[in-house]
């Protein structure tokens, strides 16, 4: 073993900790819960592809208006979490009808491996570098997200990246020849590279002086003869000052916004509470775009804020989604803080996915993760419809100290690789998207949204052609109108999407969503698979 190696094996032993256990999901004993157990122990058993040491736990319940259930559940394997086990059980009176998951066998490994959790653990840190911050336990799982399950180790490494992203790297290695099976973060940014409460007080209404949206109304709490960013008619989520530190510091060290006066910023970076103003109202319309939209009550659905932090890092081009808060950045040189609407909305997202589907962050899955965040990102921007930022299918446009046009943005959703040099895909290639930057690997999804709301349709500045907006020659693509369009997105992510869920069953589900909503066979129907032809999802 070379010395580096030596060193690094010794730094990652010492830094050995306890995992925490897992809690129980608050549906797993509700009447649809047992329901859907009994099925998968019975009549549903094949489709879910059920072992027979196979256990489940119910982690949500969406109950339709016709009686229709849905119960999303985690699988273990004689105690052994199954990563990609994940199975959405759709029944109605009793009667099973489908299950939506992406496990394909019902095959299971045997349950001793031929390495040990602190080889498995030096093999990840290997990979991860002796830059960590924290480290959990390698635990023993079947990992499952791709092809025949197999016996792994999952190792979880934190730290920070050179650009002060945060990253929490999760490695899953086999427990028999110590290959890196798989590896995503569970740290979601808006580019590549704990739950609410505050201050509190008396529900109080002030105004926002942001940076980009102009004087904003801003629901804050009154409490001891000042005011705070405390929003008490949206959960008590609450917007903090980082002070300049880094995100595994926020929680810590960061104060809470508080004012004399109820008056937030003045407009420009000179005041602190300017860019705090922005972040404010980008929770609070993200929160109103769910509820008034698609009836959904916080980002867990539990009527519950979250925390927002802004001025994190120094100079930190970034926003992050991580431990069920919000990060921002200051950005700096080109670049204005990170607190764009479409980019709130972004990043809130992730927690949302993380609530419902729980796509990870790799392969197709990480695609459609990232995705689902610059899709609802820019219907939350639609729905803001701010007249200091035109509603548009860019992907964080208004981060930029100068953008004439507003042509430069960190992602187009009509022609996704023209607004990166071509990193992103425009179009799904045949052998899927393996080992792609989440960031890029969602270009396909997000072109089909555009076409599937807009369709072959060349957007306001730019200059294409109906054959330049799809890849099959399709040019006839119509859209059927955003309303539509992201009510079918959200049904197949809440209803029919699962952690590992590939770009052709992403077609599927929204299919299945489509005929939900409007009638198989309908014109959204059609529409929906005309869509995903046109970038190649067949």
């Amino acid at each position: 073993m070379h010395m580096q190696s030596r060193l690094l094996s010794a730094a990652i032993l010492a830094a050995l900790v306890a995992s925490a256990p897992a809690v129980a999901g608050k549906f797993d004993q509700s009447p649809a819960a047992l329901r859907a157990k009994s099925l998968v122990d019975g009549r549903a058993a094949t489709a879910a592809h059920r072992a027979e040491a196979d256990a489940f736990s119910a982690t949500d319940v969406i109950v339709d208006r016709d009686g229709t259930e849905h119960v999303r559940m985690q699988r273990s394997w004689r105690g052994l979490p199954v990563i990609g086990g994940d199975v959405v059980v759709h029944s109605r009176n009793g009667q099973f009808k489908a299950a939506s998951l992406s496990l394909k066998s019902n095959a299971r490994p045997g349950t001793t491996g031929r390495i040990g959790g602190d080889e498995a653990t030096i093999v990840a840190g290997a990979d991860f570098g002796s830059d960590f911050e924290g480290m959990r336990n390698a635990r023993k799982v079947v990992y499952a997200l791709r092809g025949t399950p197999k016996l792994a180790y999952e190792v979880v490494f934190t730290g920070t990246r050179n650009d002060q992203t945060p990253t929490e790297m999760h490695y899953f290695v086999d427990a028999n020849n110590g290959a890196i099976l798989d590896k995503y973060d569970m740290v979601h940014t808006g580019k590549p590279g704990g739950g609410g409460g505050g201050g509190g007080g008396t529900a109080a209404v002030g105004t926002g002086r942001t940076l980009m949206y102009g004087n904003v109304t801003l629901n804050t709490a009154s409490a001891s003869g000042s005011f705070n960013l405390t929003d008490m008619t949206r959960g008590g989520g609450a917007t903090y000052d980082a002070n300049g530190v880094s995100y595994s510091m926020a929680a810590r060290r960061a104060t809470l916004f508080t004012d004399a006066d109820n008056t937030w910023g003045n407009n420009s970076l000179s005041d602190r509470a300017t860019v705090a103003a922005d972040a404010h109202f980008g929770v609070a319309t993200t929160w109103d775009y769910y509820k008034n939209t698609h009836g959904r009550n916080g980002i867990f659905n539990d009527g519950k804020g979250v925390k927002s932090y802004v001025h994190v890092g120094r100079n930190w081009v970034n926003a992050a989604w991580y431990a069920n808060a919000m990060y921002y950045g200051d950005g700096g040189g080109s670049y204005l803080p990170l607190t764009a609407i479409d980019v709130a909305g972004h990043e809130m997202s992730h927690g949302v996915n993380q609530a419902t589907a729980g796509l990870v962050y790799s392969n197709d899955a990480g695609g459609l993760n990232e995705a689902n965040s610059d899709i609802m990102g820019t219907m939350v921007e639609f729905y803001a419809n701010n007249a200091n930022d035109t509603p548009d299918y860019k992907i964080g446009e208004e981060i930029y100290a100068s953008n004439p046009g507003e042509t430069r943005a960190l992602r187009y959703m009509f022609r996704p690789g023209d607004a990166d040099g071509g990193a992103s895909y425009n179009c799904y290639p045949a052998g899927g998207l393996g080992g792609v930057d989440p960031h890029y690997s969602s270009g396909p999804a997000n072109h089909f949204f555009y076409l599937l709301a807009e369709g072959a349709v060349n957007p306001a500045g730019f200059n294409y052609t109906a054959s330049q907006l799809v890849c099959n020659g399709d040019t006839g693509v119509s859209g059927i109108g955003r309303d539509a369009a992201q009510k079918i997105w959200y049904r197949a992510l809440v209803v029919y999407m699962t952690s590992g869920t590939t770009y052709p069953q992403a077609r599927t589900a929204t299919l299945n969503a489509a005929a939900d909503l409007y009638g198989n066979g309908s014109a959204q129907y059609n529409a929906v698979a005309r869509a995903w032809s046109a970038i190649n999802v067949n």
